[in-house]
């Protein structure tokens, strides 16, 4: 069965963060294709539902018949972006049991308020998500922030098994980028006006191109655009001089991955990570650029099982 129901509610110390609710869990059955709540999921056997836990959007499936050990593996999304982006990544991963939400301030969980203003906020998402069951965590952009900072949590270790993180951005390292980074000020609870409907279709279009974001049709583009506040609050808890997390003190398995056509800075950051992390492996998606689980999805799936073949598993260090 699935693993929504009581133990499943929002724990009590995280009522400072209200927000929308949802309606009862979907019903355990295995269709291969249904929509619950507004979001479908497509092509994947065995129990998936759509819960909210703490108002934010979780779809989990279970295959039939996994075994009990089987960790929980956990797909984090990056920024205006959506967890139905790892649609086609899930449909190569229907024999594990995984979990894809939506953060904090997107699509469906739009209305869990307020943003987190800190990097930490995401972490204690992720965690309540988990929700203290082992768990092979693999982030994509800002979401390997997420994985990692979580990861290196004091209490991390004990539920994570094992960390991959494709392309996070690190704009506190020099070289990520050509000038050092500067503070921003933390934002406030986002009004959704039109400073941060702009800063969204800028993020788009410089991410993905001025001719996807012209063919996106209206409501899309309004979509994205609703998006702004959440984007700007994560963009800005990252703009710092310091490094939120120390990646040499790890001590689960971490997994780093690129594109082989990716941008400059991702690949540097990439490197860095190889660089510092201990036992850290690389794994490279031919033909890919940072939207690989997009374009690439088997590429990106297979990054995903890399991931899970090394949970639990001591790190080698090179001498």
């Amino acid at each position: 069965m699935c693993a929504f129901g009581p133990d499943r509610r929002p724990k009590a110390d995280r009522s400072r963060r209200p927000g929308r609710t949802a309606g009862p869990p979907a019903p355990a059955h295995s269709p291969s294709s249904r929509t619950v709540y507004g979001v479908r999921a497509t092509h994947l056997t065995g129990c998936v539902a759509v819960s909210p836990i703490n108002s934010l959007a979780i779809t989990e499936h279970r295959p039939d018949g996994s075994r009990a050990d089987a960790p929980l593996v956990v797909l984090v999304h990056g920024s205006l972006d959506r967890s139905a982006s790892f649609t086609r990544v899930l449909r190569r991963l229907d024999d594990l049991h995984t979990v894809a939400y939506d953060r904090r301030g997107y699509h469906h969980s739009r209305g869990a308020l307020p943003l987190n203003a800190t990097l930490d906020g995401h972490v204690d998402d992720l965690f309540e998500v988990i929700d203290g069951r082992p768990a092979v965590v693999v982030g994509h952009s800002f979401g390997g922030d997420v994985a990692l900072g979580a990861a290196l949590r004091d209490d991390g270790p004990s539920t994570i098994l094992s960390v991959a993180a494709y392309e996070p951005p690190m704009p506190w390292l020099a070289g990520y980028r050509r000038s050092a980074p500067t503070a921003a000020p933390p934002p406030t609870v986002a009004t959704g006006g039109p400073d941060d409907d702009a800063g969204a279709e800028r993020f788009f279009r410089r991410m993905v191109g001025d001719s996807a974001w012209e063919r996106l049709p209206e409501h899309t583009k309004a979509a994205r655009r609703a998006d702004g506040p959440a984007l700007e609050a994560e963009l800005n808890a990252i703009r710092v001089p310091d490094a939120p997390f120390d990646v040499s003190a790890l001590t689960v398995p971490a997994t780093f991955a690129r594109g082989e056509h990716s941008a400059s800075r991702h690949r540097y950051a990439v490197a860095w990570l190889l660089e510092h992390a201990p036992g850290a492996e690389l794994v490279e998606i031919p033909g890919a650029s940072h939207g690989a689980h997009l374009t690439h999805p088997g590429g990106f799936a297979d990054l995903v099982r890399t991931a899970v073949a090394r949970a639990g598993r001591p790190i080698r260090t090179t001498p």
